[in-house]
């Protein structure tokens, strides 16, 4: 990595912080304009006010918002999320730290996924252009990408618990793992378990957004495969195949790599939809849940965190280009 990119990563780094603080600020005043209260979760009619307001000043609820705001910030700056306010007022850090490997499981196999299918696809609609191939996979990648991703995570789960569905394709329509008989499997099963219940939440999450790199990608390889030194390369007598994947395909894929930042924010919106449609224990479903028990320290820390992912998304897709064109040099 030469220095001139590592003094682009580094700015962009400190421009990153007022960002990072700006989202904190907007997360906390958000969820104090909200009407409800913490307490009101978990204190029945029957608890006296005196209750009331000793939890109130046990959780730092009676002090002034600037106060509350101060303290915040200062926790955050520390690495110090606070303890929840439900759950038996668990760490947030340990709540994120069970949650946070299982949204990061799922958005890198739905990326994977994105891209790849995305890109495969994009690619034949290119070479087969006005084709019976290219009408129909055009038809299709418009239809998916106009589907919501909670409609279409429902209509898999309709679909496969259907009685017309194939036993032999059987798939797991909730949850991370089959809590009746994982832990006795071997460590093969286990890992076969969980890759049989991340195939329809990753279908869910990332297909429609595949459509939309297909689009991307057939518009690429259209402008790319017009050009002369394309034109020179048949004329040298190379393959289609090698005229295609060696020299089209790489240079139709710079501009590609850019949309990887672009993609994360749409799989971390997604991913909090899709979580709580089947029921998978990631961050997705903690930020749902914690939103209507007014949790205010893990929904300040999780969307604090899916900022700061977002933020370095970008980055990596900045850098990643330049991976890509090395003629581009950042100064």
């Amino acid at each position: 990595m030469s220095v001139g990119l590592l003094r682009y990563a580094g700015r962009r780094i400190l421009q990153a912080i007022p960002l990072l603080l700006g989202i904190l600020t907007l997360t906390f005043l958000l969820l104090h304009l909200a009407p409800g209260d913490p307490t009101a979760t978990y204190l029945t009619d029957n608890v006296s006010p005196e209750v009331v307001e000793q939890t109130r000043e046990r959780l730092g609820l009676d002090q002034p918002l600037p106060v509350q705001y101060a303290r915040w910030v200062t926790s955050f700056a520390t690495g110090d999320f606070g303890r929840s306010y439900v759950g038996g007022e668990s760490e947030v850090a340990e709540l994120i730290g069970a949650a946070l490997p299982n949204t990061l499981l799922l958005g890198l196999v739905s990326l994977v996924i994105i891209f790849v299918v995305g890109c495969w696809i994009g690619v034949i609609q290119a070479v087969r252009q006005y084709g019976i191939s290219d009408t129909t996979l055009t038809i299709g990648s418009l239809a998916l990408y106009s589907m919501p991703g909670f409609w279409l995570g429902l209509m898999l789960q309709i679909a496969v618990s259907s009685s017309w569905w194939p036993d032999a394709l059987a798939l797991p329509v909730s949850g991370m793992i089959d809590v009746r008989s994982h832990a006795s499997m071997s460590l093969l099963g286990q890992g076969v378990d969980v890759a049989r219940h991340l195939v329809l939440p990753t279908i869910g999450l990332g297909l429609a957004s595949a459509a939309g790199i297909a689009r991307y990608m057939r518009g690429e390889m259209l402008e790319v495969i017009h050009q002369d030194y394309i034109r020179t390369a048949r004329a040298k007598g190379l393959s289609e195949r090698r005229v295609i994947f060696r020299h089209a395909l790489r240079n139709a894929l710079i501009p590609i790599a850019s949309l990887l930042g672009l993609y994360l924010p749409i799989l971390i919106g997604g991913s909090v939809v899709i979580e709580k449609v089947f029921s998978w224990p990631g961050m997705g479903m903690l930020l749902y849940d914690s939103v209507y028990a007014r949790d205010y320290p893990v929904v300040m820390a999780v969307t604090f965190l899916f900022g700061a992912i977002v933020v370095a998304g970008n980055l990596i897709s900045d850098l990643l280009y330049a991976a890509v064109d090395p003629r581009i040099r950042y100064e």
